[in-house]
């Protein structure tokens, strides 16, 4: 057996052993070692293997299936340029602490900086976006090389996982193959028993175990080794070390952004403290009797904000989906005030205004008065929540025509029991911040670490593939076509049940509500970029089904179905924006009509 070969049996089976169970692969030469044993693992039922003719699609692929598993995914690719179109996704992986397992392979020291095709420079080709970089070396045939194999693929998942004690996030291998790359022929002079066995630990364990504390990834509770995931959160759970002790006051607000942390603890200290729960869709606490639908139009309102201005205001996440929302978490009133932010992980957390005056793993409430308690700063935010919703709906309601916002809140009613919706990073999660309904039987997802526009129909793909059940996406008319290639699945590749909702305004809808929209003149070609595309011929080239929404009624008959289909919802950007000013003016004039701001 040649080292190449040894080598990607023998660190694959190890991967396995961790709890590998996804691997996307973009096809090339010089990675068919571990293609080849991957292959062979699905064959014997231990992995599903994904292939993508293009790399970025493939590494957002595996980005999505790791955000929705919550497990790492590795994504493989040959060597040279191939390796460069990982990066957005692995910016966004760091960014939003999403465990990737990126193996690059490469050529060996001897053709490198020699003009040899497909040889680039890729070491340490991420920079510091990555947990963990490590320049495997050349495969060789020698004693104890099997043990180095198997440690290395243990040391990359526990810090992939979190299990290392790190947060969770990308982790870069770079593996220099040497021919031959292909399995020997039986009866070859190179087809002669490896000099010590290949095997692992026995009954299937991993190499080497690290219990360290895992975090909300930690493979001990995903099918990895190590130690169960531990709670980042309040009372009732495992507290972490850097827990925050926190007198209880009546003016307290939640927030919680985008990013995968305790997000029932944060509810649940919400219920007890009797705190509105300000929660992004994609926070995963936009649930219960404390989360507020309408909260980013309370925010907008100036006056309701001078008079709810928190004591006490603890945010999780990445939040910032508003410049009302990132200017409401930049204070707290009275010199006792505390600003809290939860931490992602060690030496991670979000805090842009640089306003938090403690940082915490998580909180305990002390002093919680027993039995009923003042409810009057809570009832005000329902209040005025409760007023601006009826008049957003009004305003939605009060037409036949097929907008955004209404697009938005409609499907998050529409969305059957377990449904996962992945959104895109722009308006369309702004959408659905405005005015989806708190549900606790949806799971929304979104790359909002880095909010880039690069990969999101292959990360809904593959979210869908981890999900496993029905899945949604709604995602912007340049999203899609900006990954059109993701849409390319193969014969015989594992294909998700995914309804893309694809709202078309013909270019850049987000910009419209921007400073730039007030340069008419340069607008249109630098910001607004129409593009003219027949969404229908696009969803024709790669034979998916297609459905075009003609009025509002029609996107919950376009709803069911099986397998990866288009559903196209053409919008206008000009009227959008008028729309969205009108129901924020509606919103702040129900909520002055309460007397709460």
């Amino acid at each position: 057996m040649n080292p190449a070969t040894a080598f990607g049996l023998t660190f694959a089976d190890e991967l396995i052993r961790c709890g590998l169970r996804d691997v996307v692969l973009a096809p090339g030469s010089r990675s068919t070692p571990l293609a080849m044993a991957f292959f062979d693992a699905e064959q014997r039922g231990l992995i599903r293997l994904h292939v993508r003719i293009d790399e970025r699609s493939a590494s957002f692929a595996a980005l999505g299936m790791a955000k929705a598993a919550r497990r790492p995914v590795a994504v493989l690719c040959t060597s040279g340029t191939a390796a460069a179109n990982f990066h957005p996704a692995v910016v966004e992986a760091d960014e939003s602490g999403v465990p990737l397992l990126v193996l690059t392979a490469d050529r060996p020291p001897e053709l490198r900086a020699t003009g040899a095709n497909q040889a680039v420079d890729q070491v340490k080709l991420y920079g510091t976006a990555v947990r963990w970089f490590c320049e495997a070396g050349v495969p060789e045939r020698r004693q104890g090389a099997v043990g180095y194999w198997r440690s290395l693929a243990c040391q990359a998942w526990a810090f992939a996982s979190g299990s290392a004690g790190s947060l969770p996030g990308p982790v870069h291998l770079n593996l220099a193959l040497r021919e031959p790359l292909t399995p020997d022929l039986p009866g070859s002079p190179g087809s002669q028993d490896w000099p010590e066995s290949l095997a692992g630990r026995p009954d299937g364990v991993p190499w080497t175990r690290f219990p360290g504390p895992g975090g909300p990834w930690g493979p001990g509770g995903y099918g990895g080794a190590g130690s169960p995931p531990v709670s980042g959160g309040v009372t009732g759970g495992v507290i972490p070390p850097g827990e925050l002790q926190l007198p209880w006051t009546e003016r307290g607000v939640v927030v919680c952004g985008d990013g995968d942390y305790d997000a029932a603890a944060l509810v649940e200290l919400a219920e007890q403290a009797g705190w509105p729960v300000l929660a992004e869709p994609s926070s995963g606490a936009r649930y219960g009797p404390n989360a507020l639908p309408a909260y980013q139009y309370l925010l907008a309102t100036e006056d309701f904000v001078a008079a709810h201005r928190p004591d006490v205001l603890v945010s999780a996440g990445r939040p910032g989906l508003s410049r009302a929302q990132l200017a409401f978490l930049g204070g707290v009133t009275g010199p006792a005030g505390r600003r809290v932010v939860i931490a992602q992980g060690p030496g991670r957390w979000a805090d842009p205004q640089r306003a938090a005056t403690d940082v915490a793993a998580g909180i305990r409430l002390t002093g919680v008065p027993a039995g009923s308690r003042a409810a009057g700063w809570l009832d005000g935010w329902r209040r005025a929540d409760e007023a601006a919703r009826h008049a957003v709906d009004a305003v939605l309601d009060s037409g036949d025509s097929l907008t955004e916002p209404r697009l938005a809140r409609d499907l998050g009613h529409a969305l059957p029991e377990g449904a996962l919706l992945w959104t895109g990073s722009s308006l369309p999660i702004r959408d659905l911040d405005c005015h989806l309904t708190p549900r606790a039987d949806i799971r929304v997802l979104a790359s909002r670490g880095a909010s880039g526009i690069d990969g999101t129909a292959s990360a809904a793909i593959g979210a869908a593939l981890a999900h496993g059940g029905p899945a949604f996406a709604l995602i912007g008319d340049l999203a899609f076509l900006h990954d059109a290639p993701g849409l390319a699945l193969g014969p015989g590749e594992p294909r998700p049940d995914l309804c893309l909702i694809v709202v078309n305004n013909d270019g850049g809808g987000i910009f419209s509500a921007l400073e730039q929209a007030a340069f008419p003149g340069a607008f249109e070609r630098l910001f607004g970029t129409p593009h003219g595309t027949n969404l229908r011929h696009l969803a024709a080239a790669f034979d998916l089904p297609y459905q075009r929404l003609e009025h509002p009624d029609d996107l919950v008959k376009a709803l069911p179905g099986g397998g990866l289909r288009i559903v196209e919802a053409s919008t206008d950007r000009t009227a959008g924006t008028a729309l969205r000013a009108l129901l924020r003016d509606e919103a702040a004039s129900a909520v002055r009509a309460t007397g709460s701001g």
